[in-house]
């Protein structure tokens, strides 16, 4: 079985979308098509911070994530924030939570109470928990974008 990958990336653009897009691109997945999961990791499972992703299939290809994702625009204050957290079991199974926002410690709060909660719905032995947040400071020219994303295993094609 493939590993979970979590990336993550930070971008500066003219416009949300692009800057959205250059977050992606250093995180490793502007090539693909992301289609998202609501954040349960199967049996089996494991779960790798690699920061960027490797190469993960053909362009266009659909990668399965759970994805969070801030975009602020030009001449905010604040920065963007976007963080993932994650708890596993022996076997591998697990949860994540994505939080995403514009307060470092507001976000990592979320994702770390988000994952306690929903270890808590669950009669599973967690033996594992992290999180991982990606931050980006406001831009006086540009949107600025922050993901943080959970990939799960390659790419398969869309068409």
């Amino acid at each position: 079985m493939e590993p979970i990958r979590v990336v993550w990336g930070t971008g500066r653009a003219a416009t949300e979308m692009a800057a959205y897009d250059a977050a992606l691109a250093a995180a490793g997945i502007e090539n693909y098509n992301l289609v998202a999961v609501s954040s349960v990791i199967p049996d089996g499972a494991t779960v790798e911070e690699t920061g960027t992703a490797p190469d993960l299939g053909p362009v266009g290809n659909r990668l399965t994530v759970v994805q969070a994702h801030e975009t602020v625009p030009v001449g905010d204050r604040d920065p963007a924030c976007a963080g993932l957290a994650w708890a596993t079991t022996d076997s591998g199974r697990g949860l994540f939570y994505e939080a995403s926002g514009r307060d470092e410690s507001t976000v990592r709060g979320a994702v770390t109470e988000g994952i306690t909660s929903g270890r808590s719905l669950r009669d599973w032995t967690f033996t594992d928990q992290t999180h991982r947040l990606a931050v980006a400071d406001p831009d006086a020219e540009a949107y600025t974008s922050a993901v943080a994303v959970a990939v799960y295993g390659e790419s398969e094609p869309i068409l």
